[in-house]
């Protein structure tokens, strides 16, 4: 199953409401549990990103969905990265002429 980086960074809302940021980090696990996508760790970050998402899912668009419902939230806007191991980009590197 793909891996996929969600970073997020604060809105003015979610700033405000930094208190409750762990609380809400269990609302978008339900979330990500009913769209079919697993949650495997969540970190808060310091730089240019405030937290960092790393779920499995099947596909694009299942992870899309959940970048879009985690933004419709208010709290968070979500950058999604697709992650490769090393075994998953091997035969991608294989493949470079």
């Amino acid at each position: 199953m793909p891996t996929y980086i969600l970073l997020g960074t604060f809105t003015d809302q979610g700033i405000r409401a930094v208190k409750d940021t762990t609380k809400r980090v269990e609302a978008v696990r339900a979330l990500a549990q009913k769209l079919k996508v697993t949650v495997k760790d969540v970190y808060w970050t310091q730089g240019a990103y405030d937290t960092a998402l790393i779920v499995d899912a099947a596909d694009e668009s299942a992870v899309t969905a959940l970048g879009l419902s985690i933004g419709a939230l208010g709290n968070v806007r979500t950058t999604t990265l697709r992650a490769f191991t090393a075994a998953e980009i091997a035969p991608i590197l294989g493949r470079l002429g």
